[in-house]
């Protein structure tokens, strides 16, 4: 984020929480809205991975969620060994000890085009509208990280950051996605946290769409 956007994001001096919530309060029905209407594309998603990574498509990973509770994040798998034997493809696999804890660069774990593509774009994310019906995550906040993550990057400015509901999109990803350090992302997720508010929520979902569509600064 250039410093002249940043210092154009009004300071909210009331609880983060406080000043979302008519907006959390509709999130569900219109996550659960959104499901309905990409499911068809979603089933196609998971039987394409099915296919290709001869197990089940959903993996979930534990991340740390809205004021410290503990959040199984599902998303579509997009790491797998070529040629394996086939596996059990109706479970939702953890896989929170396999993911490295860093995403900067690239990863040679992504042996699939498709795979790619699924991250390049989000799609791989999609899985989580699944959490926003249950009001565990919002489609606008910081994203969830591990436990590894907040301890070693975040420290005192965890329970800040925490204060909100994990979403979807946030302000690192319209200002860098993989490409911002841990540093920057802190930075990021604590403007958003000072500067929560309806405006600012829907003026970073809607900046959000094309980038996501376009594939940004993800690799």
């Amino acid at each position: 984020m250039t410093p002249a956007i940043e210092q154009t994001l009004p300071l909210n001096t009331a609880a983060p929480a406080e000043s979302l919530r008519a907006i959390y309060r509709f999130e569900p029905c219109v996550a659960a809205l959104a499901l309905m209407v990409v499911a068809p594309a979603l089933f196609v998603v998971a039987a394409i991975i099915a296919v290709l990574a001869r197990r089940t498509p959903l993996v979930r990973h534990r991340r740390v969620g809205w004021r410290g509770a503990e959040l199984p994040v599902l998303k579509f798998r997009t790491m797998w060994e070529p040629n394996q034997p086939w596996a059990p493809l109706f479970a939702i696999e953890d896989v929170s000890n396999a993911i490295p804890v860093t995403k900067n660069g690239e990863d040679d774990r992504i042996t699939s085009r498709f795979a790619a593509w699924c991250r390049k774009h989000s799609i791989d994310e999609l899985p989580q509208l699944y959490h926003v019906v249950r009001g565990e995550m919002s489609f606008v906040g910081p994203r969830p990280i591990t436990r590894g993550e907040l301890d070693e990057h975040y420290g005192s400015s965890a329970e800040a950051v925490l204060s909100l509901r994990p979403g979807l999109t946030g302000l690192w990803q319209l200002m860098g996605r993989s490409r911002l350090t841990y540093s920057k992302r802190k930075r990021l997720d604590l403007r958003l946290v000072r500067c929560a508010s309806p405006g600012m929520y829907f003026w970073i979902l809607f900046r959000s769409v094309p980038r996501v569509l376009l594939g940004h600064d993800a690799h």
